[in-house]
């Protein structure tokens, strides 16, 4: 089972989410507080069911918000980004190298988010 750290960063307060596995396969904005980032968890978990956009093809087809959007970055490796209804992004992957890795990325994303519990992160004492 999967699972959202929410953690503290100089900026604010953002979010993972985690295979079970461990490795990072959705990572969010940062927020200004903790209710946001819950808000944010809580749409993910909500939209990520969507459609995947495959925008490395030609004349792709659009799909509908909720979707993942899956591209090539300029470096050339695949990544995903998660939008909401209303268009707002929500979370973003890391760069994979193969499209395979980048389609198994969104499929843990739906898989790990539906049942995924949130973990809050101890700062790290200095």
């Amino acid at each position: 089972m999967g699972k959202f750290v929410v953690k503290t960063v100089p900026s604010g307060i953002k979010f993972d989410l985690k295979a079970t596995n461990g490795e990072i396969i959705l990572s969010s904005e940062v927020y200004k507080s903790k209710k946001s980032c819950i808000n944010g968890i809580n749409s993910v978990i909500k939209n990520s069911a969507g459609a995947v956009e495959d925008q490395t093809v030609e004349n792709f087809e659009k799909q509908r918000h909720p979707k993942f959007e899956m591209y090539t970055d300029k470096k050339g490796e695949y990544r995903f980004r998660l939008k909401a209804t209303n268009g707002q992004i929500i979370g973003v992957s890391e760069g994979y190298t193969t499209k395979k890795a980048c389609e198994n990325g969104i499929a843990s994303v739906k898989k790990n988010a539906a049942d995924g519990k949130i973990e809050e992160q101890e700062e790290k004492k200095k």
